[in-house]
């Protein structure tokens, strides 16, 4: 599956585009297609706390468009510089469903390594996960998460501990569907 196949499938415009995205997320591959996951730091007023994510975050007032975004924030939260990596393409714009959550769009963005990198996580990242992509497709399952006080049985990757869920396993879940 070379970079081409990624790029193909992800050649067709977003199905879904909000008119006000407020944030950007990087997905980030290598070569021999390991994903980037980090894990998010504790913090008691970040909604995704402790979560399993994509870098990204929201747009500041000297972004030029959302991909200088994703590329900003996943310099900052990891080290990583994308701005020589290759673009791949770019997916549906997501927002929570959960209303009890912030009112974010976020427009993710695929970007291409040719090999691993070192990652530097910033005190917004506890921790950071290179997963391949073909093992994230087979861990799909379900699993029990706690969120604001409660138990919920959610789809998940379980590739990691803790388990991906919410907008990020919805990210994924859209990209393998195209790219695998």
């Amino acid at each position: 599956m070379p970079w081409e196949r990624i790029r193909s499938a992800l050649a067709a415009p977003p199905a879904r585009r909000e008119a006000a995205p407020t944030a950007a997320v990087a997905l980030v591959l290598t070569k021999d297609f390991q994903l980037l996951l980090i894990r998010r730091a504790e913090h008691p007023r970040d909604p995704w706390s402790g979560q399993m994510a994509l870098p990204g975050g929201s747009r500041d007032a000297g972004d030029s468009s959302f991909l200088d975004t994703a590329r900003r924030e996943t310099l900052e939260e990891t080290g990583i510089d994308l701005s020589g990596a290759e673009f791949l393409g770019e997916l549906d714009d997501l927002a929570p469903r959960t209303p009890s959550l912030p009112p974010v769009i976020v427009r993710p963005f695929v970007f291409g390594l040719s090999a691993r990198v070192a990652v530097r996580p910033s005190d917004e990242v506890a921790g950071h996960l290179w997963v391949g992509l073909e093992k994230l497709k087979a861990s799909a399952g379900a699993a029990e998460v706690k969120f604001r006080g409660e138990t919920h049985r959610v789809g998940a990757y379980l590739a990691s501990d803790p388990p991906v869920w919410g907008m990020t396993h919805r990210i994924l879940s859209g990209f393998l569907t195209r790219v695998l």
